[in-house]
């Protein structure tokens, strides 16, 4: 089921609001007994050797430049929560449709492969992929079918010469390339996947693809 969650955006919201509200009725507090004491002093100072009123004032500026303060940060908070949520609901209009990140990391399940896009920078005419589960165990490695400097693959999981197939997960890819000449060429991988969610999480918006997490700026392409 694809799913919009914003439980972590308001939860968050919450606990900085109650903290917004500590803070200020922890200074009222203060604020108001300040005034008292400054009441009860001026009331029964030396006629003839009155306080230095400097200080007072300097205090009581003190006490509005903190409160002040806290109200700016809660304001802050509120435009970057409202600022959250916008991209959290521009981020949906993402679900169902496929994407390419820029990540290495691809996510595979019984019923959807791990697939790659792959980016050489010269022409590759041979290409090895070595693909690696989540504990950093090598699980595969086979050849893949070269192109000029583009191509896709996908790996359903299946280990080569067993029967075996890997668990789902989080497995990454690494890409080695070689021009005609034998020499190496760069290859670069980017993790292909339908998005099935989009959440908060600790402020950034993420995707989720094959139950792997992506952030939103990670991504190069979206179809259709």
């Amino acid at each position: 089921m694809s799913t919009v969650n914003t439980d972590n955006s308001t939860a968050n919201t919450q606990t900085t609001d109650q903290a917004s509200k500590g803070a200020s009725t922890g200074l009222n507090a203060d604020f108001n007994m300040f005034l008292k004491l400054l009441t009860t002093q001026m009331q029964n100072q030396d006629p003839l050797d009155p306080m230095d009123s400097s200080q007072y004032t300097q205090q009581l500026v003190q006490y509005s430049q903190v409160e002040q303060s806290i109200k700016q940060n809660a304001t802050l908070n509120s435009i970057l929560t409202s600022l959250g949520n916008q991209g959290l609901t521009q981020a949906s209009t993402m679900i169902g449709k496929t994407v390419e990140v820029n990540s290495d990391a691809a996510g595979l399940t019984s019923k959807t492969p791990a697939t790659w896009n792959w980016y050489g920078s010269a022409e590759v005419k041979q290409l090895t992929a070595t693909i690696v589960d989540a504990s950093g165990k090598t699980v595969e490695i086979r050849k893949l079918d070269a192109g000029p400097r583009t191509g896709s693959f996908s790996w359903d999981g299946k280990i080569t010469g067993s029967d075996k197939v890997a668990p789902d997960g989080t497995y990454t890819v690494k890409l080695d390339g070689l021009d005609a000449a034998g020499n190496k060429v760069t290859v670069s991988p980017w993790a292909v996947g339908s998005v099935d969610n989009v959440q908060m999480a600790d402020g950034v918006v993420m995707l989720s693809i094959n139950g792997v997490q992506y952030t939103t700026d990670s991504v190069s392409k979206i179809e259709k």
